[in-house]
């Protein structure tokens, strides 16, 4: 019997909002791998930003829609530099103009100058520390955020920080440590909760990690990525609570894909097929080129609807989107084959061998329907067709 592949965990959907976590031995940031951005170059598309916002003082607002704006405000600093090169607060701002344009090397180099101008402003070190991270240069800001913390002991930012830098490198009971520092420093810390649930769950305390995000949530409403976390985390115990924290989400992110494919997958897996197809062509409003929300609408309606000529005419949509999408090509042999069009699921299950050789699922089906007395054509060369018709 031809056996489908759900595809719930397509997208990284652990974890993967503002902390860099691990895959394959290695830190990741929305999925993607940190060494693959140092080596890419594409490193501040991924971590700009994500452990903090410029410090007080430093931040300029500038329309970033304006490139006139931005041409402007870059000149009269430049004027105010040469005019004052000693003065520490033009380079800080600098900087976040070139963070503005994706120049986190030249940024970084302002905010190195920054503090070598005043080496005892404690927002400077903690916002160079900040670029650091974003550049993946774990040691420097690992250095910035400690004599941060030399300079201000009762300052929670630099802890909360190193905390994060811990955690990257899974050094998980010292990044413990500092946010219970920073907590008793400041008990209604909603980042600290938050902290204390990844790390809880990166350990595979699930009930503490549930706890923590509650009480991150409980200090700050508008907690949204602690909201995430309780919706995945919730799910995977069948919780219905799942649903509301999707939903609360949604409420602060309306136009949140992550949030809409959570809620979606919960729905899918717990007997809410309506539920699931609407999340999914939310998704497909939202980011028309979402293969996966595709896909998955396919399935349910393959699995769950019996409705095998909308879930091939989704699963050949996903693959016009992505032609190496594995799954798509297995799935869209699984309806074939249960339409009794053997040929061409046939040649749907090699696809996805040819483009994946280890797909069991696609290995046995093209036995399968070889003992059938089906002609299982041998392809010639690895990779998705040049048409997916």
């Amino acid at each position: 019997m031809e056996e489908s592949r759900c595809d719930p965990l397509r997208v990284p959907a652990r974890f993967y909002i503002r902390i860099p976590v691990h895959q394959n031995g290695d830190p990741v940031f929305m999925g993607r791998s940190i060494m693959w951005g140092v080596l890419g170059g594409s490193c501040l598309a991924c971590f700009s930003g994500c452990v903090g916002g410029p410090a007080e003082g430093t931040r300029v607002e500038v329309a970033a829609s304006s490139l006139d704006s931005f041409s402007v405000a870059f000149a009269a600093i430049e004027q105010r530099i040469i005019a004052e090169p000693g003065n520490a607060a033009h380079y800080a701002e600098r900087a976040e103009l070139n963070v503005m344009r994706d120049s986190l090397s030249r940024a970084i180099k302002d905010m190195e100058r920054a503090v070598q101008l005043d080496s005892v402003d404690v927002d400077h070190r903690i916002r160079l520390g900040d670029l650091y991270y974003s550049a993946v240069r774990l040691g420097n800001a690992r250095d910035q955020f400690n004599r941060a913390m030399e300079m201000v002991p009762t300052d929670t930012r630099p802890k909360l920080r190193l905390a994060e830098v811990q955690m990257v490198l899974r050094e998980y009971a010292e990044g413990m440590a500092l946010v219970n520092e920073a907590l008793r420093l400041e008990p209604a810390a909603a980042r600290g909760y938050y902290l204390k649930g990844y790390i809880h769950m990166e350990t595979k305390d699930t009930n503490r990690a549930i706890s923590s995000f509650r009480t991150a949530v409980e200090q700050d409403p508008q907690d949204y990525t602690s909201y995430i976390m309780l919706g995945q985390l919730s799910a995977a115990r069948r919780d219905p609570l799942a649903e509301q924290y999707y939903s609360t989400a949604l409420e602060l992110r309306t136009n949140s894909v992550e949030a809409w494919y959570g809620k979606g997958i919960w729905a899918q897996n717990n007997g809410r097929d309506s539920l699931a197809l609407a999340c999914y062509e939310r998704i497909k409003e939202i980011d028309p080129q979402n293969a996966l929300a595709w896909h998955n609408s396919g399935w349910v309606k393959m699995e769950h609807l019996g409705d095998l000529p909308g879930a091939k005419a989704d699963f050949s949509r996903a693959l016009e989107l992505n032609t190496g999408y594995t799954d798509a090509w297995y799935n869209r042999g699984v309806a074939m084959e249960r339409s009794e069009q053997l040929d061409s699921a046939a040649a749907n299950y090699q696809i996805c061998l040819g483009i994946d050789p280890a797909h069991t699922l696609a290995a046995n089906s093209v036995d399968r329907l070889a003992r059938k007395g089906v002609r299982i054509k041998t392809r010639a060369s690895k990779g998705p067709p040049a048409s997916t018709r």
